[in-house]
């Protein structure tokens, strides 16, 4: 059967909404965390919303991603709960991780979330590893690395898609080029403005694509995702994107970015462009993006409300699910 890349309205609404959840999730982190109320630290994924929706789109639910330590939106767009999610990043009992694990370390196995990672490139061998099994197992599914600018500099990236490459593992590798690794820019750090063309040296495709432009994310995705299914190997995917905050949520943050290029990525928004090209043909109206902001609103205070009344991890279950140590 060949691959459809088209999206009815249908699928592009469930698209905003996810990105729409992606965005309020992540503000109302950040008011949180400065409140108070959440602890440890947060990276908001504000502005790079239509990769993660994008590239999970065009995912089955078996099929296995691995975040970065700005994972919430992955985890969103790959069906995690809210209310499990706000409850790690609130410290509680109820949260995925127990409440100890807290904003970088959030994870479910059942829908294929295996984790975010606070380590740079730190989940991109975990994932290969998951392609492999997925190899094994023979059931066509599909493992996909997220991770950024600066992760393609470390080694682990270059290992797993030499292995990945060798062995044509079903693997999609995604790197959301934000154009800042922490406060380095990127153009300090590579000698080539484009990180896709380094899959040529590993005989796989490399693609560019416009990370706000969640359609070009989406068809982008689903021929790697089908290439990767019919057991031709991997994919390299860069997407262009920005995020509109410093690298944390910390207070006085240093952020060496100038404002005039911050303004100038908030006007390619990735949300408002989906609303105008639905609303260009047709397919969404006034009253339905109103009706779909108060049902995302109501939902977070639903999960806020759940983490709240949550308990505290007790002292005594510190030593609880650790292996090894």
């Amino acid at each position: 059967m060949p691959l459809s890349l088209n999206l009815s309205p249908d699928k592009q609404r469930e698209m905003l909404r996810q990105m729409l959840t992606i965005r309020r999730f992540e503000e109302r982190a950040s008011a949180d965390y400065l409140a108070g109320k959440i602890y440890g630290v947060v990276h908001c994924y504000i502005g790079e919303e239509a990769v993660a929706v994008g590239v999970c789109s065009a995912l089955e639910k078996s099929d296995r991603i691995i975040s970065t330590h700005r994972g919430h939106g992955h985890s969103i767009a790959k069906g995690a709960d809210l209310k499990r999610m706000m409850a790690e990043l609130y410290g509680r009992r109820t949260g995925y991780c127990k409440g100890k694990g807290g904003s970088m370390h959030i994870a479910d196995f059942g829908i294929g979330m295996l984790g975010a990672n606070g380590i740079v490139a730190g989940g991109i061998a975990i994932v290969t590893g998951a392609g492999l099994a997925a190899q094994m197992e023979g059931k066509g599914g599909v493992a996909v690395a997220f991770f950024g600018d600066g992760a393609s500099n470390a080694g682990p990236f270059h290992e797993c898609l030499n292995i990945a490459a060798s062995w044509k593992l079903p693997m999609l590798y995604v790197c959301e080029n934000n154009l800042y690794a922490a406060q380095t820019a990127a153009a300090a750090t590579h000698a080539l403005s484009d990180i896709a063309s380094r899959a040529a040296a590993y005989g796989i495709p490399g693609l560019v694509v416009d990370g706000n432009d969640i359609v070009a994310v989406y068809q982008a995705a689903s021929r790697a995702v089908d290439r990767a299914r019919s057991g031709a190997g991997p994919s390299l995917i860069e997407c262009k994107t920005y995020r509109w905050r410093a690298h944390t949520e910390r207070r006085n943050q240093p952020d060496p970015r100038e404002k005039e290029e911050i303004e100038a990525w908030k006007k390619r928004d990735p949300i408002l462009a989906l609303e105008r090209r639905l609303k260009e043909e047709g397919g969404l109206d006034e009253g339905e993006r109103s009706t779909m902001e108060r049902e995302v609103l109501a939902a977070l205070e639903e999960a806020v409300a759940f983490a709240e009344r949550s308990p505290f991890p007790l002292p005594e279950e510190a030593g609880e699910d650790v292996f090894s140590a």
